[in-house]
């Protein structure tokens, strides 16, 4: 856990003096009992990808009140304020994402979501079940330190807020790689961007690192290019007495689904590292009704476009064979590819010593990819980007992990991340990239 506030000490000294890093530590917590209650307020109304229209519209009165710059609308929902410091210097970027997931919570965090949404077409929970709440409680927990001390700061603070990180609802476009498209990066352009991800793992996971405070961090590529497919399997209804009538689209897909498993286990080398999930298979409408068509959608995980090839073509394979010998048919279709998240290795180099610094050097490890996908990746395609996650769950408590509905991480999240990610945007002020 990160003690209270190592930054003093670490950035009340030496050359940062010089962007008004002293007295962070009472800044802190003056200005995070309020972020929390942020935290609490779009904890207990979360909003899908694209729809984030009240969880935009808090932060861009927020930002408002600060006295920064502001541009709303941006993807839909996205909202960027820029905070200009009295002297020039560099641009840098720092980016949270706001939406939530249609899973339904049971935890029982007395700001625990109830609101349900249709998602398609189907009644759910929705919730934040992924931390994204804390993303943004944070975020403008570092915007109201940075604003407290423009008078002392050279260069320009981009805040970006980020709607539909998990994947923008069906036939829509959104995401990061629409913000790039409508100019989020644009006047001004940064020079770099960094971003965390609240880490919310079951503790099971390898390293601890979901405790409150802990950063993991990897150089290079950290995440999996992510591709979204879907099928359908369309048999011939049926009475359910009568089954010889009919072509059964359920147990045909069943079939499929437990083919698929055999494309990682027997078609890929066991070095390979891969996924190929069904995450959803609906049909039917009667219990005395043989189902005629089934809908199948899944992910899949790669870090090598070959492989991701011979994946999309076993699919293709297993779906054609076994559709034929039931007599059904299918349709099979790939959505586009969130590309891996990279990690620029300079930057890397540059702030690893911040993170260590602020956080402890025993609660920093680096760690080997993984295969999450994260929309971040666009922006780091475009300018160099550092990408880390910070631990949530205090000791004694347990996190059921990201997208279920026991995900938890602490209020303290918050401060925790104000400090860590506060003292990377200062030092990136403090010096143009090397």
């Amino acid at each position: 856990m990160i003690r209270p506030l190592q930054l003093v000490s670490i950035l009340g000294a030496g050359p940062l003096v010089a962007q008004g890093t002293a007295g962070i530590d009472s800044r802190v917590a003056a200005i995070a009992p309020r972020m929390i209650e942020f935290r609490h307020q779009i904890h207990q109304h979360p909003e899908l990808g694209n729809r984030e229209a009240r969880t935009a519209a808090l932060i861009a009165a927020e930002l408002e009140r600060l006295g920064l710059e502001v541009r709303t609308g941006i993807a839909y929902t996205g909202v960027i304020g820029i905070l200009r410091g009295a002297k020039p210097g560099p641009v840098v970027a720092i980016r949270a994402d706001m939406d939530g997931l249609p899973v339904t919570e049971a935890t029982d965090l007395p700001f625990r979501s109830i609101d349900t949404v249709t998602y398609l077409g189907r009644p759910t929970g929705v919730s934040h079940a992924c931390g994204h709440d804390t993303h943004v409680a944070a975020q403008l927990g570092v915007a109201n330190l940075l604003a407290g001390m423009r008078d002392r700061l050279s260069g320009t603070v981009v805040f970006v807020f980020q709607p539909a990180e998990e994947g923008a609802p069906p036939g829509e476009d959104g995401g990061a790689e629409l913000m790039l498209k409508e100019g989020a990066l644009n006047d001004p352009r940064p020079d770099l961007i960094f971003a965390f991800h609240a880490n919310g793992d079951p503790p099971d996971e390898e390293g601890d690192d979901e405790r409150l405070g802990r950063v993991k961090y990897t150089p290079g590529v950290m995440s999996a290019a992510s591709t979204r497919w879907e099928a359908r399997i369309i048999g011939r209804q049926s009475h359910g007495a009568s089954p010889h009538l009919g072509v059964d689209a359920i147990v045909t897909a069943s079939q499929v689904v437990l083919a698929l498993q055999t494309i990682r286990s027997r078609n890929l080398s066991p070095f390979s590292d891969n996924v190929v999930t069904t995450g959803v298979m609906r049909g039917g409408d009667r219990h005395n009704i043989v189902a005629g068509e089934v809908l199948l959608q899944g992910t899949i995980r790669t870090f090598d476009d070959s492989v991701l090839a011979t994946i999309k073509r076993r699919m293709d394979e297993i779906l054609d064979g076994v559709t034929r010998s039931a007599g059904a048919k299918y349709e099979l279709n790939f959505g586009s590819t969130f590309p891996s998240v990279v990690n620029d290795t300079g930057l890397v180099r540059r702030f690893l010593p911040v993170l260590e610094r602020v956080a402890g050097k025993q609660n920093v490890r680096m760690a080997p990819p993984e295969t999450g996908a994260e929309d971040f990746s666009y922006f780091s395609r475009e300018i160099p980007g550092l990408y880390i996650a910070i631990g949530g769950v205090p000791e004694g408590q347990v996190s059921g992990g990201h997208h279920t509905p026991t995900f938890l991480v602490d209020d303290q999240l918050v401060p925790s991340a104000m400090r860590i990610m506060s003292a990377l945007v200062l030092e990136a002020l403090r010096t143009p990239a090397r």
